[in-house]
């Protein structure tokens, strides 16, 4: 369990990840550099979950040695099933990230919702459910391994 205490905003209490694959931690269907080094490193606070429409249809090949559980959604309305799945897991449990319009809801719905904006860039609507921006994901996984990070961005 990860634990972060926000002055004047929140304390967390984080059991799960819950990340976007394509434009998230993956690009063209590639695991982009920093997310393995990334995910191990907080593997023993944090039950690592990817959620994905697997586009490229890769993602099973590209996460097998990683410490993570992989779940492919079929086609409509993923968006909402993102936010179910979160509310599986427990919301008040569980950080998201994500980059793409069907990870909004998944990161409004969670506890703490990341939005990265790389080179598949971001939607607007996705940003403006999240409760913290990164430029990258290796930003965004630094923040749950450095939690003051997080409270020095959240704090009021």
């Amino acid at each position: 369990m990860l634990e972060v205490s926000v002055p004047g905003y929140h304390k967390f209490r984080l059991s799960h990840l819950v990340l976007d694959y394509n434009g998230t931690i993956a690009f063209d269907g590639n695991i982009l550099q920093g997310v393995k080094e990334g995910l191990v490193a907080i593997k023993d606070e944090l039950r690592i979950h990817v959620i994905t429409a697997d586009t490229f249809g890769k993602a099973a090949e590209k996460l097998a040695q990683l410490p993570c559980s992989l779940h492919v959604l079929p086609p409509g309305d993923q968006d909402i099933a993102k936010r179910a799945y979160v509310e599986s897991l427990g919301k008040g449990a569980t950080v998201s990230i994500g980059n793409g319009r069907n990870d909004g809801l998944m990161l409004k719905e969670s506890a703490l919702g990341i939005a990265v904006v790389q080179q598949e860039g971001a939607a607007v609507s996705t940003l403006l459910n999240a409760d913290v921006v990164c430029p990258d994901i290796e930003s965004a996984l630094g923040l749950l391994r450095n939690p003051l990070r997080l409270a020095a961005t959240l704090r009021s």
